[in-house]
């Protein structure tokens, strides 16, 4: 029994949250092999090959690979996956796309978002908005998982000294084309891996005001977060959002400004260590999961807030 795991990186870096589904994926059994496809990828299996617990990097590098679709990686997948009884990787954008065509092309049930690792065949996973959990145990002799990495600790990335085997892949998909990508450019710290997020809800009353939100984010080096309700609002981009739609933080301080506390916005975000909810209503459910609460207008209590802030030094990166 060993463990396949598919690297998210974009040929130089790896992807913070895969070193998270390797931890997880050091759960399930110590004999962990990283699949690396894209294309001039040295860097990507080098850093890779130094994770503790990794015993080898299969390496595919082919110009089909310089994109990411999930039409071209899932043929290489299939590929290699005769080899091993666990395919695994992230329950991110990447996993989320790419695994339940795996998972069907092997005729396999996937086990979703996992949480936590109870054996090799059995999982925790969150239902219901994270309401409820589910132990799910799968029968299957291939395995096909997505792992929240927010629950999981990321691996260290040195100490290991694992082999890289460099392979072909496999013939790519000819129904789909890379256009182009178009990518957010922010110097702020990525939504998904912050130790800061600041979130504002629909009683920011709209886009210009989260301006005030900017400016605290600005001086805690935070990054910025919304609810589904600011951005069908238009208030702001929906790359923001944070919730059962959106994305799953685990910050070390998360401050829910004008959000009321719908159960979608909680799965988002109520595993974070230290809740700060700002709200006038003070019956507002985000004060259920809220570590402190303040019962204010935001547009008193903001100001306020970085006017203390100023006083101090900026937090360090």
């Amino acid at each position: 029994m060993s463990v396949l795991l598919i690297a998210e990186h974009n040929n130089k870096e790896i992807r913070p949250f895969t070193l998270n589904a390797i931890t997880a994926a050091s759960q399930i059994d110590q004999d962990i092999h990283v699949l690396v496809i894209g294309n001039n990828t040295d860097t990507v299996s080098k850093s890779i090959s130094e994770v503790p617990n990794v015993k080898k990097i299969i390496q595919i590098d082919n110009e089909i690979y310089e994109n990411y679709l999930a039409e071209n990686f899932t043929p290489a997948i299939i590929k290699q996956a005769k080899n091993y009884s666990h395919i695994v990787c992230s329950a991110n954008t990447f996993g989320k796309n790419l695994m339940p065509r795996v998972a069907a092309l092997l005729d396999t049930s996937q086990v979703s978002d996992i949480i936590k690792v109870i054996s090799p065949d059995t999982f925790l996973r969150p239902i219901y908005a994270g309401n409820a959990f589910a132990t799910v145990k799968s029968n299957d002799s291939k395995k096909c998982i997505t792992i929240r990495p927010t629950s999981f600790d990321p691996a260290p990335t040195t100490g290991g000294f694992a082999e890289i085997v460099k392979v072909e892949g496999a013939e790519g998909s000819s129904l789909t084309k890379f256009i182009k990508r178009e990518e957010a450019k922010s110097d702020r710290p990525e939504l998904g891996t912050a130790r800061i997020v600041i979130s504002g809800g629909r009683g920011m009353q709209s886009g210009d005001n989260f301006k005030l939100i900017t400016a605290i984010a600005d001086k805690l080096n935070a990054a910025i977060g919304a609810s589904r309700a600011a951005v069908d609002a238009g208030y702001i981009t929906n790359d923001h959002q944070v919730g059962q739609t959106g994305k799953v933080v685990v910050p070390d301080l998360y401050i829910a400004v004008g959000i009321s506390g719908a159960i979608q916005h909680l799965a988002g975000m109520k595993e974070s260590k230290i809740i700060v909810a700002i709200n006038k209503d003070g019956e507002a459910p985000i004060f259920s999961v809220a570590d402190y609460g303040l019962e204010a207008d935001l547009f008193e209590a903001l100001p306020q807030f970085l006017e203390e802030l100023n006083k101090l030094n900026t937090i360090q990166k």
